[in-house]
């Protein structure tokens, strides 16, 4: 069997690392939802970079850019970081070169693993029967907020860690899955109410920017599985 670890914060994936384990990125509010909501409306790849500058440079070569800093849309961009802005009118077909507070910085920082898939209430079906074929160890990175802890994506890796262990491929030994696990055990049926005490809510909502806080809660509106390739995000083969 194979093993799950929860990794609450990208500060600490040096702690956890393992080229042998493939790392599931999960930044719920709203990085990893926007990426399985671009896939599923047929975007061609996601280019995540971490850098401001790295995003205007792709903007001034005419590449399609994605792009916020503290929820809100960097003045270049083509678009921000909300699951509408990827509608299939936008970025079907499309490259999109995607730059955000925590999620592609994320990204990048797991890179050298097995593998780097995407992670989102939308795709957790989906992602969870791919993850059980591959018979590999597996890593749920959360994202947080600026490397500080953050409720809505330690929710979903219990919620992603209750699923694999049902697969009977995987156990636990982790203190910080059973701790995930057990916050989604106790939320589940009403999520919408532990995600309105949760800070990242509340930045959204100074913004205006909240509006899309119920579609990133949805369980499986995308049958997606976004990997990393070591240069962009690409739809795995299912």
């Amino acid at each position: 069997m194979n093993r799950i670890e929860v990794c609450y914060s990208p500060a600490l994936f040096d702690l956890y690392k393992n080229k042998d384990a493939y790392v599931v990125v999960v930044d719920v509010l709203r990085a990893t939802s926007s990426i399985c909501t671009a896939f599923s409306h047929g975007v061609s790849s996601i280019i995540p970079v971490k850098t401001r500058d790295e995003a205007y440079a792709y903007k001034q070569k005419g590449f399609l850019v994605a792009a916020e800093r503290d929820g809100i849309k960097l003045d270049f961009a083509d678009f921000g970081n909300s699951p509408y802005n990827f509608s299939k009118e936008n970025v079907f077909g499309k490259h999109v070169v995607y730059s955000t507070t925590n999620g592609t910085k994320t990204i990048q920082i797991a890179a050298h693993s097995k593998g780097v898939l995407i992670g989102a209430f939308s795709n957790i079906s989906t992602l969870t029967n791919w993850i059980a074929k591959k018979n590999a160890p597996v890593i749920i990175l959360c994202a947080g907020w600026k490397n500080k802890y953050n409720i809505e994506d330690s929710v979903f890796a219990g919620a992603l860690t209750e699923r694999l262990l049902a697969t009977n491929a995987f156990y636990t030994d982790c203190d910080s899955a059973h701790a995930a696990l057990d916050l989604w055990k106790h939320n589940k049926h009403d999520l919408r109410a532990l995600i309105d005490i949760c800070a990242q809510r509340e930045r959204l909502r100074k913004n205006k920017l909240d509006d899309c806080i119920d579609f990133c809660l949805q369980l499986d509106s995308c049958n997606v599985v976004p990997i990393f390739n070591g240069t962009a995000l690409v739809n795995a083969e299912i």
